[in-house]
């Protein structure tokens, strides 16, 4: 995907040593499709040379306000109206005081200065000594600097290149990447909030087996992560997977059908959007067995009986908060055929407004898929796409939806 594609961005550095992670960020915005400029301070040039940059952005670099390129002499001018976003990574501790103050000495603050506030965002990526993260002075300037409407992406906790360890280091690239890409999406879901469930769910036979499923969890978490890239509060309600936690999601992580369905009804009291991912067992074993169910020699299987597991999406739409319409509910159906008839009548029997079927194969594990939304009006397909390019396609539909139909 190229999430940035058609973006300019205008990436500042100034002095410290976390230089060398800009050089690294500046090649990811590239790689997702945006065009970068980058404007250095004389104290970034200590640490890293105009001449890598350059060759990581393809473009020149800027780091003097009287640079004869411009016709007009006015590089802090052009440049900051050409550019969708400015970011600084690094910031250091005296750039911030240098924001906060309104000073602009050099091009860099200038342009800064100049941008256009309504129009031209500013991220800034601290990156300093723990002492001076944590000191009044730089707690107060990054306050002040929210507070004027700049975006501050937050810090990384570590060892520093001090020799000491602790809060203060600038967040990895791969962090800064998938901040900056939430940042610029459309905010469609501000100020709801979300619970979704993703995974499967594990129901053990004794302390070393258990009954489980494919499910990878990926369609969940990107929708987890398209829901905070719209602006919404999200918790992650997860069964036994191995995926990173989404920037900025609260993650629940839980193995049993039961367990699920317990933190999830913790969570959907305060939450405008319920969307049930999860690939849920049906059955769980009526009793687990203390210890490992060992072969007894006479090649019988071992007699297991089963009973229902608790429907969490059902029990969830069928809610006081579901039924007054102040819960907007979403399931998903993973059939092996008939997936318009099934998702259908799986919607209907559930009681909810919109049902996610998932077309084709099984898509368990992959990094694409192509879903069917079946509504009370009828179906949509939305084609095959990575799945958080879908994620971000059903997020946007329910968004839509919520407005005319939800009180949320």
């Amino acid at each position: 995907m190229n999430d940035l594609q058609g973006k300019h961005l205008v990436l500042g550095l100034t002095g410290g040593i976390a230089c060398y992670k800009a050089a690294e960020l500046c090649r990811a915005f590239i790689k997702e499709g945006a065009t970068v400029q980058v404007v250095m301070t004389e104290a970034a040039e200590h640490f890293i040379t105009p001449v890598t940059m350059q060759a990581l952005s393809g473009r020149p670099v800027y780091n003097s306000q009287w640079d004869v390129r411009e016709p007009n002499n006015m590089p802090h001018i052009n440049l900051s109206r050409e550019a969708d976003a400015i970011v600084i990574a690094p910031c250091s501790a005296d750039f911030m005081a240098k924001l906060v103050h309104g000073r602009a000495d050099e091009l860099l603050s200038l342009m800064c200065l100049a941008r256009p506030i309504g129009r031209v965002p500013l991220l800034i990526a601290p990156a300093m000594n723990r002492e001076m993260w944590a000191h009044p002075a730089t707690q107060r300037n990054m306050q002040q600097l929210a507070d004027d409407g700049a975006t501050i992406l937050g810090v990384g906790s570590g060892f520093q290149a001090c020799g000491e360890t602790g809060d203060g280091r600038m967040l990895e690239p791969p962090e800064l990447l998938e901040d900056i890409v939430a940042f610029l999406q459309p905010k469609s879901l501000a100020g709801k909030r979300v619970v979704v469930t993703a995974g499967p769910t594990f129901e053990a036979l004794d302390p070393i087996r258990g009954i489980t499923n494919h499910s990878s969890g990926k369609m969940g978490f990107t929708i987890a992560r398209a829901a905070r890239e719209a602006g919404a509060d999200v918790t992650l309600v997860a069964g036994p997977v191995h995926l990173a936690t989404p920037r900025g999601v609260t993650r629940i992580d839980v193995k049993s059908a039961r367990q699920m369905l317990e933190a999830t009804l913790a969570a959907v009291p305060r939450a405008d959007v319920f969307v049930a991912t999860a690939a849920v067992a049906d059955w769980r074993p009526t009793s687990e067995s203390g210890q490992k169910i060992k072969k007894d020699g006479s090649g019988q299987p071992p007699a297991v009986s089963f009973t229902e597991n608790p429907d969490i999406l059902a029990t969830v739409a069928q809610s006081d908060r579901a039924k007054r319409r102040e819960l907007y509910c979403v399931g998903f159906a993973a059939e092996s055929h008939d997936l318009q008839t099934n998702a259908k009548a799986k919607r209907e029997r559930k009681g909810i407004p919109l049902l996610a079927g998932n077309i084709g194969p099984l898509t368990f594990g992959q990094d694409d898929n192509q879903l069917l939304l079946v509504d009370e009006h009828g179906s949509q397909e939305l084609p095959r796409a990575p799945k958080l390019q879908l994620a971000r396609t059903l997020i946007a539909e329910i968004a839509r939806r919520l407005p005319s139909n939800y009180k949320a």
